[in-house]
C-alpha cells in the first residue's frame, strides 16, 4: 500500500487531506508540531509522530523510518509561534543561516527542497482535493452591490501585487480604501481588525500568489472566515477560482447566507 506523509500544521486542513487520502486507499502517516497541530489528527491517520517547531531532522528521520511515498504540507504554522515556540535543531539552523529572506514562500520552498533533497517527494495536496477548489462565479444567495463590485476591481490588482511581494494573500477594502493587509497575525484576525477600522461592509479579498507552488501554502477560507466577515459588520468574500481550497463549503455557503455575506469566486 502507498504510503502519504502529511507535515501538518494548525486548523481543520491536515484533517480533510488524511480522510481524502485514506478514502483513496493511501497509508497515511503524520508529522505532528506540538502546540499547533490539532491532536485528534491522530484519529484520522494510520500513525502519527510529534514534533517540536524546528525539528527538521526528526521529521526528515520519522518520513524515511515510514517509507513514505509522498509527502503532503497541510495547515499552516503561526508565524507567531516561530518567534516564541520555536526550537530550530542543527539542521534546522543551518538552512535558515542559508536563507535571504524568511518569508511564508521562501522557508516552504526552502523546506520542500530539504526534503526532496533527502529523496523525499514533495506533492500538492489538492492532488487528492481538487473538489474543494473554489469555483468561478457566485456561491452565495447575495450576489455582490455595485459598490462592492466597484471594490473587487479596486483591490484586486492590489492584493495580487501584495502577493507577489510574499507579505500576505489577503486585504479588506471599503470604499476603495485598502483599510487592512494580512500580516503574520491571520486571515480572520486581519479581518476582525478591519472591522474595527472601518465598521464593516468590507470586501475581503484573498488571492493566491503569482508564480505560487501549488504545493504548499494555497489561500484557503472556511467557516471562520465567514463568522470573521459577519462579526465585522458583514460584507463581500472574494476568493480566487482555482487556487484557493475551500474547506466545509456547504457550511460556509449556509453561514453566508444566514449573516448576508455575498461570496465570489473570480
Amino acid at each position: 500500500m502507498k504510503t502519504i506523509g502529511i507535515i501538518a500544521g494548525g486548523g481543520v486542513f491536515p484533517r480533510v487531506v488524511a480522510e481524502a487520502a485514506r478514502e483513496a486507499g493511501f497509508r497515511v502517516v503524520a508529522v505532528g508540531h506540538e502546540g499547533e497541530t490539532d491532536p485528534n489528527l491522530s484519529l484520522g491517520v494510520d500513525a502519527i509522530h510529534w514534533v517540536k517547531l524546528g525539528q527538521l531532522s526528526k521529521i526528515i528521520k520519522v518520513l524515511k523510518r515510514e517509507s513514505t511515498d509522498e509527502i503532503v504540507l497541510a495547515g499552516g504554522i503561526a508565524k507567531k509561534g516561530m518567534f516564541g515556540r520555536a526550537r530550530p535543531d542543527l539542521r534546522a539552523i543551518r538552512l535558515l543561516a542559508r536563507m535571504k529572506s524568511r518569508n511564508d514562500d521562501a522557508l516552504l520552498r526552502a523546506l520542500a527542497d530539504e526534503l526532496e533533497g533527502e529523496g523525499l517527494k514533495v506533492r500538492p495536496a489538492t492532488q487528492y482535493l481538487g473538489r474543494l477548489l473554489a469555483p468561478k462565479g457566485v456561491l452565495s444567495r447575495r450576489k455582490p452591490t455595485a459598490r462592492e463590485t466597484a471594490d473587487i476591481e479596486f483591490g484586486w490588482p492590489i492584493a495580487r501585487e501584495i502577493g507577489r511581494l510574499d507579505v500576505g494573500q489577503t486585504i479588506a477594502v471599503k470604499e476603495k480604501v485598502v483599510v487592512a493587509i494580512e500580516g503574520i497575525e491571520g486571515t480572520d484576525t486581519m479581518i476582525r481588525r478591519a472591522g474595527q477600522l472601518a465598521k464593516g461592509e468590507l470586501v475581503v479579498l484573498k488571492v493566491s500568489k503569482p508564480g505560487q507552488d501549488a504545493r504548499f501554502d494555497l489561500p484557503t477560507v472556511g467557516p471562520g472566515t465567514i463568522e470573521a466577515i459577519a462579526e465585522s459588520g458583514g460584507g463581500c468574500l472574494v476568493v480566487e477560482a482555482g487556487r484557493t481550497i475551500v474547506l466545509e463549503r456547504e457550511t460556509l455557503v449556509r453561514e453566508a447566507d444566514k449573516a448576508g455575506v455575498a461570496v465570489v469566486g473570480r
